[in-house]
């Protein structure tokens, strides 16, 4: 075998890097497990504040040292392969930046009143379009006014320069989407910093491509009003003015004293004449300034609590502190005896990025003037009208800034008062520069220069325009799950994986003998590269994705069997073993690549298109296909061939006394029969479809809009009852079904479902909880771990805006579109003839049609079943398997028309069918396994997933054998019947 020893490298390299990344998962497991047994007290109860204060503790510190290379919690938490919020609980949250405040603000919020009409017009089209907010507007506006243009009210005294009595309706619109763009920008960016200081681990954000949109992740938190409230509040740009040291010098050190006594009560390995001069508060600033050139102070740890205490670092004499000691340090500031000593007019403010020096993280301490009171500052960011990333006088990126006139005013003041100090640029009570003031500024444009990169001049930009158009965020979609529930998921997809892949182990074994045992370890490899990747990636583990680890082992068994088989098929006909072994590899290569391709095509079309749970499971499944291919393909030929290195009289086979003449020898005519399989699909999918135009398919939130409770009781509950008592409250907009277990039912309704506001989130919650406890006679509580006979809890809650809805269904679309294109475009690439590719498609829309119809007809005998975004993935899915099918079929076709030609083509097709129907069968059959484990263990949320997968192994099985290839055969032979006919006339 060529290359083994590059092969044997690489499985290597890539097991070493699996072992190092997921060996942070352990690690954080670990000192999680250390945390729960401080906080746990002798009768087994968990203090949670205890635990997380452990953590807390921990987050800057070294916990880990791999071949001396030290990791702190923080960068732990980072690496490990974390849980998605399904498997832990949490909060999933889509915030929408509004544009009605930009389109107001840039007109500087005039009285008139069609340019008022219009907008509240707007604002109630875009509860229910999927056009742009400033379309709807721009169109309202012509209508209300007659046809003026936008200049009559954007050519205010805000906008010279950028817009006059000169500029056009397009003009004007292009600055205004521009701003919007800018306001989402500035949003994403301080929505970011917010959730870093938030406290969760692993938060994740991120911009929604082609929408307003912004996408957070936030596992573990367990106060939803509080991040509401984080999320969705209006940023607060100040100014205000730097307290030097040379006015509050004595107040720092004392501060400065305590923060040394504190560190020797931890035992500090401070020298004790350091501690003494600090403690006494009378260094002198040489003095310190001598210690910290000495080294004293900057490199000594003070146990977990600050280090170094008062590190002068800069030369404006800035307190400097590692970012490890912030919390610390805050504990320690918010003490009534600090307190005490600091005075009315003073508060401190942290930088809002940390600078790297000497191999350490630091963070500037800032303390601020507050004369006028702490919140009211000097100037104020609404004073803002235009600031933008420039390039100084030595080309070095800068920002400048406009303010109007009362702003110019106000700022000529507060410059020439502190010429030779600093002014700090705050938002959020963080500061983002403290520039010095190098003299008056009478005009109100200004220029901030630094040591600033392109990027952070062009943030920093972002920042100071927060203050100029506010444009709040709210929440339009959102996701609460449950620790229980999150728990709950965990053991369901951990026990559909490992029932899955036991029987699936077990099968293989049986049927193939020592082959069993190679396709069992190849198997092995693949999940562990899976999980070891998604580490690699960052990525988190979700029940979607461990669906896609269940769906993997299933279609990766796939590689194997062809190749057992086609070995099998070698030795059948006479070959030797190594022959065999050798033709079996290389001829399954073709059917193994074309099938893993338009499978991972499918795959990227879902992570490119979906979202939330959907990239998740694209993430698993398009790793999971690489790295099987890698282990099926390569892996198992390495051990085959070691394993066969004597030639025939080698222990190995690849059949068992049970299976050795299964499957062989078939020879049915499948063709035949082609007539008959059309009129049963098209009658089977005609009644489906009436079935579904009569009683509807039954779509989920996500889908319709809506809101969504998980409610859990200690007792069987009548889902109809809650149903029927529920009706009274929302008027007849409310379902209510049993999910997962029959303590345990999902309540959704439509109700407000154009409102977004808080008040209406409270209101819907509100109902339902009133009319639960109503119904029941129960009460409700927070906590689901408490409940008992006499209570409820809400486990999970979801809500979904009507305009995300309709985005939702667009982009599911979209994703089922591009993927037939895709794969279309695929197989004419492969097979070079249109027939195929057609015929591959005509069957993958059949097989669609056919799992529609098939949760049309469930549903009207009982068994409901919600089409969602989950729904989708396992659509496409079933594309991708369906194709997998086909594509098996089509290359023995390409091979058997290569040698054979095409004089009789429906009986070479019919042998194509039955030559590759060992592997067919074998396949469905482990896919259909998993599958139905997954059925039966993945739990409610999975359930739809599951079904529609049942449906589609199945159905994606049939239609390779009797639509796709019988269709090419239709096709083919009219295109040979016209050749024919061509060529007898010009012979003639």
């Amino acid at each position: 075998m060529q290359n083994k020893g590059l092969i044997v490298f690489l499985t290597v390299v890539v097991t070493a890097l699996c072992l190092y990344y997921l060996s942070f998962t352990y690690v954080s497991s670990t000192v999680q497990e250390d945390a729960i047994a401080y906080a746990t007290d002798e009768e087994g109860n968990v203090n949670f504040a205890k635990k997380q204060s452990y953590l807390d503790s921990v987050w800057r510190e070294p916990v880990y040292n791999f071949l001396g290379a030290e990791y702190t919690f923080k960068e732990v938490k980072e690496t490990e392969l974390g849980l998605g919020l399904d498997l832990q609980g949490g909060m999933h949250v889509t915030l929408a930046v509004s544009p009605v405040e930009i389109v107001k603000g840039l007109a500087g919020n005039p009285k008139n009143e069609p340019f008022n009409a219009a907008v509240e017009e707007a604002e109630e089209l875009a509860k229910t379009s999927d056009e742009k907010f400033v379309d709807l507007f721009y169109r309202s506006w012509k209508e209300k006014s007659g046809g003026e243009p936008l200049n009559t009210i954007y050519a205010t005294a805000a906008n010279r320069g950028r817009i006059s009595l000169e500029s056009t309706d397009s003009e004007i619109l292009e600055i205004i989407d521009k701003e919007v763009e800018n306001a989402i920008e500035r949003s994403f960016n301080i929505l970011r910093t917010r959730i870093d200081r938030f406290g969760t681990s692993q938060p994740n954000i991120q911009r929604i491509k082609g929408t307003g949109r912004i996408q957070i992740e936030l596992p573990g938190v367990d106060n939803q009003e509080r991040v509401r409230n984080l999320l969705q509040g209006v940023a607060k740009l100040q100014f205000w003015e730097v307290a030097e040291f040379n006015e509050f010098g004595n107040v720092l050190q004392r501060i400065n004293s305590v923060l040394v006594a504190e560190a020797q009560s931890k035992k500090s390995t401070l020298t004790v004449e350091a501690d003494t001069t600090l403690a006494e508060g009378d260094t002198t600033l040489t003095d310190l300034e001598k210690q910290l050139a000495e080294g004293g102070g900057e490199e000594d740890s003070l146990s977990n609590q600050v280090s170094p205490l008062f590190s002068l670092l800069k030369a404006n004499y800035g307190l400097v502190y590692e970012v490890k000691d912030t919390m610390a340090i805050n504990n320690i500031l918010e003490r009534e005896d600090v307190q005490s000593m600091v005075p009315s007019d003073l508060k401190f403010l942290w930088s809002v990025k940390p600078q790297e020096a000497d191999g350490m993280e630091l963070l500037e301490l800032h303390a601020i003037k507050t004369p006028r009171g702490a919140n009211q500052a000097p100037l104020e960011g609404d004073v803002i009208t235009d600031a933008r990333q420039v390039l100084d006088q030595s080309s070095r990126p800068a920002v400048s800034m406009q303010m109007n006139a009362d702003g110019a005013r106000q700022w000529r003041k507060l410059t020439s008062e502190n010429i030779g100090r600093r002014i700090a640029v705050v938002l959020d009570d963080y500061v983002y520069t403290a520039p010095n003031v190098q003299g008056e500024i009478p005009n109100g444009q200004s220029e901030i220069t630094g040591n600033f990169t392109m990027t952070e001049a062009k943030d920093l930009a972002n920042i100071l325009k927060s203050g100029t158009l506010p444009a709040p965020t709210k929440i339009v979609e959102e996701a609460i799950i449950g620790p229980t529930l999150g728990k709950e998921a965990q053991s369901q997809g951990i026990n559909s994986m490992i029932a899955g892949l036991a029987i699936v182990v077990l099968f293989m074994m049986a049927y193939y003998a020592k082959g069993g045992f190679i396709a069992t370890a190849a198997l092995v490899f693949n999940i562990f590269f899976i999980l070891g990747i998604l580490a690699q990636l960052g990525s988190a583990l979700t029940l979607p994705g461990i669906a896609g680890i269940v769906l993997t082992i299933g279609m990766s068994i796939d590689a194997n069997v062809l190749i057992f088989e086609r070995i099998k098929e070698e030795m059948a006909n006479g070959a030797g073993l190594l022959q065999a072994i050798s033709s079996g590899y290389n001829k399954a290569f073709s059917a193994i690549l074309d099938s893993n391709v338009t499978t991972f095509l499918t795959g990227a079309i879902l992570f490119s298109l979906g979202q939330g749970p959907v990239k998740g499971f694209a993430i698993v499944l398009m790793i999971g296909i690489a790295s099987s291919f890698f282990s099926a393909v390569f892996i198992t030929r390495v051990i085959v061939y070691w394993l066969s290195k004597r030639g025939d009289q080698s222990k190995i086979s690849f059949a068992t006394p049970f299976s050795k003449n299964v499957l062989r020898n078939i020879n049915f005519d499948f063709l035949g029969k082609r007539k008959v399989a059309y009129i049963v699909s098209t009658a089977i999918i005609v009644i489906g479809l009436a079935v579904a135009a009569t009683n509807g398919l039954k779509f989920g939130v996500d889908f319709t809009g809506g809101r969504s409770y998980i409610v859990e009781f200690t007792q069987p509950v009548a889902a109809s009852e809650l149903k029927t008592g529920l009706d009274k409250e929302f008027d007849g907009s409310v379902e209510a079904k049993t999910y997962g277990s029959n303590n345990v039912i999902k309540v959704t309704t439509s109700y407000l479902i154009n409102e977004d506001s808080d008040e209406a989130n409270r209101e819907v919650e509100t109902k339902v909880k009133d009319g639960i406890a109503k119904i029941t006679g129960l009460e409700f509580i927070d906590d689901a771990t408490q409940l008992d006979d006499s209570s409820f809890a809400i486990t999970g809650s979801s809500k979904v805006g009507a305009t995300v809805a309709d985005d939702i269904k667009n982009s599911s679309m979209e994703a089922m579109f591009f993927a037939l294109v895709v794969i279309f475009l695929y197989i004419l690439l492969r097979f070079r003839k249109w027939q195929f590719s057609l015929a591959s498609i005509i069957a993958l829309i059949h097989d669609t049609l056919f799992v529609l119809a098939a949760f049309a007809i469930a549903s009207a005998l009982g068994a409901t079943f919600e089409i969602d975004q989950v729904f989708i993935a396992a659509v496409l899915t079933v594309i991708g398997y369906s194709i997998n099918d086909t594509v098996i079929v089509f290359d023995r076709i390409r091979e058997n028309v290569a040698t054979r030609g095409t004089s009789k083509l429906v009986e070479m097709f019919n042998d194509a069918i039955n030559q590759t129907m060992a592997r067919t069968l074998i396949t469905s059959a482990t896919t259909l396994i998993v599958v139905v484990v997954l059925l039966i263990f993945g739990g409610e949320v999975l359930r739809g997933f599951s079904f529609a997968l049942l449906i589609g192994v199945l159905i994606g099985t049939y239609s390779s054998i009797y639509i796709a290839t019988p269709i090419v055969v239709d096709m083919m032979k009219k295109e040979i019947a016209k050749e024919n006919s061509e060529e007898a006339k010009r012979v003639a």
